[in-house]
Protein backbone atom coordinates (compact mmCIF):
# COMPACT_ATOMS: atom_id res chain seq x y z
CA UNK A 1 0.00 0.00 0.00
CA UNK A 2 2.73 2.40 -0.95
CA UNK A 3 0.08 4.78 -2.29
CA UNK A 4 -0.59 5.84 0.76
CA UNK A 5 2.50 7.33 1.23
CA UNK A 6 2.87 9.16 -1.58
CA UNK A 7 1.57 13.02 -1.58
CA UNK A 8 -0.06 13.45 -4.44
CA UNK A 9 -1.24 10.43 -6.11
CA UNK A 10 -2.74 11.47 -9.23
CA UNK A 11 1.14 13.03 -10.28
CA UNK A 12 2.86 9.73 -10.02
CA UNK A 13 1.90 7.67 -13.32
CA UNK A 14 2.98 4.88 -11.91
CA UNK A 15 1.16 4.74 -9.03
CA UNK A 16 -1.66 5.71 -10.84
CA UNK A 17 -1.50 3.30 -13.29
CA UNK A 18 -1.72 0.65 -10.56
CA UNK A 19 -4.29 1.89 -8.45
CA UNK A 20 -6.40 2.05 -11.99
CA UNK A 21 -5.54 -1.20 -12.42
CA UNK A 22 -6.75 -2.41 -9.11
CA UNK A 23 -9.71 -0.35 -9.23
CA UNK A 24 -10.99 -2.37 -12.25
CA UNK A 25 -9.92 -5.81 -10.99
CA UNK A 26 -12.14 -4.86 -7.94
CA UNK A 27 -15.50 -3.94 -9.86
CA UNK A 28 -14.49 -6.80 -11.75
CA UNK A 29 -14.53 -8.93 -8.33
CA UNK A 30 -17.54 -7.23 -7.48
CA UNK A 31 -19.78 -7.28 -10.64
CA UNK A 32 -18.18 -11.48 -10.80
CA UNK A 33 -18.96 -12.06 -7.23
CA UNK A 34 -22.52 -11.42 -7.69
CA UNK A 35 -23.37 -14.24 -10.97
CA UNK A 36 -20.94 -16.53 -8.53
CA UNK A 37 -23.73 -16.23 -5.49
CA UNK A 38 -26.26 -16.64 -8.02
CA UNK A 39 -25.02 -19.51 -10.03
CA UNK A 40 -23.78 -21.40 -6.86
CA UNK A 41 -25.44 -19.78 -3.70
CA UNK A 42 -28.03 -17.86 -4.78
CA UNK A 43 -29.32 -14.21 -4.51
CA UNK A 44 -32.91 -14.85 -4.23
CA UNK A 45 -34.43 -15.60 -0.72
CA UNK A 46 -35.92 -18.68 -2.20
CA UNK A 47 -32.29 -19.95 -3.94
CA UNK A 48 -30.71 -19.06 -0.85
CA UNK A 49 -33.20 -20.95 1.49
CA UNK A 50 -32.78 -23.76 -1.00
CA UNK A 51 -29.23 -23.57 -0.76
CA UNK A 52 -29.14 -23.70 3.27
CA UNK A 53 -32.06 -25.82 4.23
CA UNK A 54 -32.15 -27.96 1.14
CA UNK A 55 -35.39 -29.16 0.23
CA UNK A 56 -37.11 -33.12 0.76
CA UNK A 57 -39.55 -32.45 -2.08
CA UNK A 58 -37.15 -31.88 -4.75
CA UNK A 59 -34.42 -34.35 -3.32
CA UNK A 60 -31.68 -31.79 -2.53
CA UNK A 61 -30.19 -31.95 0.86
CA UNK A 62 -28.44 -28.88 2.75
CA UNK A 63 -25.31 -27.33 2.76
CA UNK A 64 -23.34 -29.61 5.84
CA UNK A 65 -22.19 -27.52 8.89
CA UNK A 66 -18.91 -27.39 7.78
CA UNK A 67 -19.58 -26.36 4.31
CA UNK A 68 -21.01 -23.45 5.56
CA UNK A 69 -18.40 -22.44 7.60
CA UNK A 70 -16.01 -22.70 5.29
CA UNK A 71 -18.26 -21.08 2.65
CA UNK A 72 -18.84 -18.34 5.45
CA UNK A 73 -14.93 -17.63 6.70
CA UNK A 74 -13.97 -17.47 2.88
CA UNK A 75 -16.43 -14.55 2.82
CA UNK A 76 -15.19 -13.25 5.70
CA UNK A 77 -11.63 -12.83 4.66
CA UNK A 78 -12.66 -11.92 0.89
CA UNK A 79 -14.91 -9.48 1.92
CA UNK A 80 -12.29 -8.17 5.14
CA UNK A 81 -9.59 -7.59 2.26
CA UNK A 82 -11.22 -6.17 -0.77
CA UNK A 83 -13.09 -3.07 1.76
CA UNK A 84 -10.40 -2.57 3.64
CA UNK A 85 -8.04 -1.79 0.57
CA UNK A 86 -10.72 -0.44 -1.93
CA UNK A 87 -11.33 2.28 1.23
CA UNK A 88 -7.76 3.01 1.70
CA UNK A 89 -7.28 3.89 -1.71
CA UNK A 90 -11.18 5.66 -1.33
CA UNK A 91 -9.84 7.99 1.71
CA UNK A 92 -7.37 8.71 -0.40
CA UNK A 93 -8.73 10.53 -3.21
CA UNK A 94 -12.22 11.41 -2.12
CA UNK A 95 -12.25 14.18 0.75
CA UNK A 96 -15.87 13.62 2.41
CA UNK A 97 -16.05 10.40 2.10
CA UNK A 98 -17.46 8.96 5.65
CA UNK A 99 -20.32 8.33 5.21
CA UNK A 100 -20.23 5.78 2.15
CA UNK A 101 -17.64 4.32 4.06
CA UNK A 102 -20.18 3.34 7.04
CA UNK A 103 -23.06 2.29 4.72
CA UNK A 104 -20.71 -0.33 2.89
CA UNK A 105 -19.07 -1.19 5.65
CA UNK A 106 -21.74 -1.15 7.68
CA UNK A 107 -23.96 -3.53 5.07
CA UNK A 108 -21.20 -5.43 4.46
CA UNK A 109 -20.79 -7.15 8.16
CA UNK A 110 -24.17 -7.20 8.47
CA UNK A 111 -24.38 -9.32 5.24
CA UNK A 112 -22.14 -11.80 6.76
CA UNK A 113 -23.70 -11.78 9.99
CA UNK A 114 -27.31 -12.32 8.91
CA UNK A 115 -26.36 -15.08 6.63
CA UNK A 116 -24.71 -17.03 10.11
CA UNK A 117 -27.82 -15.90 11.60
CA UNK A 118 -30.20 -17.50 9.03
CA UNK A 119 -28.11 -20.63 8.63
CA UNK A 120 -28.27 -21.36 12.81
CA UNK A 121 -31.02 -19.00 14.14
CA UNK A 122 -34.38 -18.97 11.75
CA UNK A 123 -34.36 -18.39 7.57
CA UNK A 124 -35.99 -15.10 8.34
CA UNK A 125 -32.62 -13.21 8.14
CA UNK A 126 -32.35 -14.27 4.75
CA UNK A 127 -34.29 -11.25 3.21
CA UNK A 128 -31.88 -8.96 5.64
CA UNK A 129 -28.58 -10.85 4.08
CA UNK A 130 -30.29 -10.36 0.75
CA UNK A 131 -30.69 -6.81 0.76
CA UNK A 132 -27.21 -5.79 2.84
CA UNK A 133 -25.53 -7.95 0.05
CA UNK A 134 -26.69 -6.21 -3.15
CA UNK A 135 -26.12 -2.48 -0.32
CA UNK A 136 -22.60 -3.84 -0.11
CA UNK A 137 -21.63 -4.29 -3.47
CA UNK A 138 -23.40 -1.48 -5.20
CA UNK A 139 -21.82 0.62 -2.48
CA UNK A 140 -18.17 -0.30 -3.40
CA UNK A 141 -19.52 -0.17 -7.04
CA UNK A 142 -19.77 3.30 -6.42
CA UNK A 143 -16.71 3.82 -4.39
CA UNK A 144 -14.74 1.83 -7.31
CA UNK A 145 -15.82 3.92 -9.80
CA UNK A 146 -15.98 7.08 -8.09
CA UNK A 147 -12.16 6.31 -7.06
CA UNK A 148 -11.36 5.20 -10.74
CA UNK A 149 -13.16 8.79 -12.12
CA UNK A 150 -10.96 11.17 -9.31
CA UNK A 151 -7.80 9.42 -10.04
CA UNK A 152 -7.99 11.60 -13.70
CA UNK A 153 -9.59 14.14 -12.69
CA UNK A 154 -8.23 16.92 -13.85
CA UNK A 155 -10.39 19.75 -11.96
CA UNK A 156 -9.73 18.77 -8.60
Amino acid sequence: MRFTLINNIKQDSAMRLILSALLIFISMYLISDIFVKYSSFGITGSAVKLTLFGSEAEYIDPISKASFLEFWHTEIFFIMMLLLTLSAVFVRLVKKSILVLNIVMISAIISIIALALSYFMSPLFISIYIATFFLWHASALYMTLYSLWRLYDKSV
